[in-house]
């Protein structure tokens, strides 16, 4: 074969199917916490569709079902907890410092 017709050649990969994310027998719903948290990043932010791997409707509950879970305070609306611990440990280490001093 020459190298012009190997270019264009596919490379076989085995294809392995997913389980869906969803099963049929799960409730979106947002008192079930367990299924929302697997579609929330750890900022707090709600993945995309093609991160999630669901189809439109599945997306639209769930972004439904997480909208009303931080309404009622079961979810936050942003995850700042590393941020937060990171500026109190510095703020330790420079109030250490200047102690010493």
């Amino acid at each position: 074969m020459d190298k012009s017709k190997r270019l264009f050649l596919k490379s076989k990969r085995s294809f392995r199917r997913r389980l869906p994310p969803i099963q049929s027998g799960d409730r979106i719903d947002y008192r079930n916490m367990s299924l929302i948290s697997r579609f929330i990043s750890e900022q707090g932010k709600i993945l995309s569709r093609r991160v999630n791997r669901l189809t439109l409707k599945q997306q639209r509950l769930i972004t439904i079902a997480i909208k009303q879970a931080r309404i009622l305070s079961s979810l936050p609306f942003l995850n700042n907890e590393k941020q937060f611990e990171r500026r109190e440990s510095t703020a330790r280490t420079t109030a250490l410092r200047t102690r010493n001093k």
